[in-house]
């Protein structure tokens, strides 16, 4: 405790001693390109996968930003709901999470949490006390997991099973299921159903909470639907009626068949309407997000994750496009004339992008290369919304011979003159491999063509 305390004493004075926070023209991002030209670099700090370290560890903080802030680094976005549902911020809405899986060399096991201090709070004061900026982030339209290996369950759906309506429903090959009696581990993580009213108001009283913190951004991870198995809940068949202004006779059937887990070749009757009504429940959802946050701090930076396959991502539910990007004519196959109605860059600060493409695919101009992700997309947003892109450092594909320092060097000059700025997964696969060199000589070569 004594020692966390001199360390991030230490760190601020340094810090104060070269330059004011608000005012480093090495990290600060306006948004506007007329008086800044330096862009930001993202780094993701997962909940479960870093919790060995951080969880009772606030000098393991302070380590791990500083070397953050030493490869060149402006902003991190450290999680704070994980895919189980529980926070590690203050609020009364829900419980602290209290223990997660994590892998543990051969297995997953649980790795608990016994410091009382506030999680979100320490990597707020260490992070601004070096001139980062934090932000925090939430897994949103989730409720709970089913662990593999026999670990167990945690999280709301589970605690409390008059919450079980809340829950997903899903149209597999074997009929409509709420998704806590599936055992399948494909669906391990319970999602909720994100046109159920009362799920949005409790996740907006989350986020009011978390909107109460000095961070300067709230970014929406899986703020969609699960898959496009989901939702098929009487609620979601109410409201989907509701919004065409007529009867289905035939549910599922004539909006999807059942076990329908990508696009059909034959395509039934209300199929492209139902994606247009899921991307406009999603669309709305971040409408209210936003409003929610501004209402408490009008100052924090509002914003969401996606990944960069906009091709499929009509399955998730979710058109991150600008309004003005016309879908349908890209994407007749599946994307009505309204469909671009409901695109909600607009609605957003900044974006992180996931440019998750393999090792071997750095450059190009199509999905599947990082590069391309990142050009892809900006045509999308039209300047609606300023975004930055990058990859997965840990989980991407290693084809025989890549040379794993070369592309993860590469992915920075790709991905942040394709963008405006850079984003990186996670930092537990930067620390696991060391890649912290590789990203410094990447934001360095980008950093003498700004000076």
């Amino acid at each position: 405790m004594v020692r966390y305390w001199f360390l991030l004493i230490f760190v601020v004075l340094i810090q104060l001693s070269c330059s004011d926070r608000n005012s480093d023209p090495d990290w600060i991002w306006t948004g506007d390109d007329s008086t800044q030209t330096v862009k930001p670099r993202y780094i993701w700090i997962d909940a479960a996968a870093n919790f060995p370290d951080y969880a009772n560890s606030r000098d393991n903080i302070v380590r791990d930003l500083t070397k953050v802030k030493e490869a060149g680094f402006t902003d991190i976005v450290v999680d704070v709901r994980p895919s189980m549902g529980d926070v590690l911020f203050q609020t009364s809405v829900t419980e602290q999470v209290k223990k997660l899986d994590v892998w543990a060399g051969s297995t997953y096991t649980y790795y608990e949490r016994t410091a009382t201090w506030d999680y979100l709070q320490a990597f707020i004061d260490v992070g601004h006390g070096l001139g980062l900026k934090v932000h925090a982030a939430i897994n949103t339209f989730i409720g709970g997991n089913k662990y593999p290996y026999g670990l167990g369950e945690q999280g709301l759906l589970f605690r409390d099973a008059s919450k079980k309506e809340w829950a997903t429903t899903l149209n597999l090959e074997s009929g409509l299921a709420n998704v806590m009696d599936v055992s399948d581990d494909t669906y391990g993580t319970k999602f909720l159903n994100p046109a159920n009213d009362d799920v949005q108001a409790y996740l907006l009283a989350l986020l009011g909470d978390l909107a109460k913190y000095d961070v300067d951004g709230i970014f929406l991870d899986r703020c969609r639907y699960d898959n496009l198995v989901s939702d098929f809940s009487s609620v979601t068949k109410t409201k989907f009626e509701q919004y065409i202004g007529e009867s289905i006779a035939n549910f599922p059937s004539d909006v999807m068949l059942p076990g329908t887990a990508s696009l059909p070749n034959s395509k039934p009757k209300y199929f492209k309407k139902w994606l247009e009504f899921r991307v406009k429940t999603i669309h709305d959802f971040v409408v209210k997000a936003h409003d929610k946050i501004k209402s408490v701090n009008s100052n924090i930076q509002f914003g969401v994750y996606v990944g960069g396959w906009y091709s499929t991502y009509y399955e998730s539910g979710v058109n991150w496009a600008s309004p003005s990007y016309d879908t349908s004519a890209a994407y007749p196959e599946w994307a009505t004339e309204n469909y671009k109605n409901y695109g909600y860059a607009d609605h957003l600060d900044f974006l992180l992008l996931g440019a998750y493409a393999s090792a071997d695919k750095v450059y190009g101009s199509t999905e599947w290369t990082a590069q391309g992700f990142c050009k892809l997309a900006k045509d999308k947003f039209a300047g609606d919304v300023k975004f930055a892109g990058g990859p997965d450092v840990g989980n991407w594909t290693v084809p025989a011979g890549t040379n794993l320092s070369n592309a993860v060097t590469t992915t920075v000059d790709a991905c942040i003159n394709s963008s405006d700025g850079y984003f990186v997964f996670d930092i537990i696969h930067v620390k696991e491999h060391d890649y912290w060199d590789e990203l410094k000589t990447g934001i360095d070569a980008y950093l003498k063509t700004v000076e």
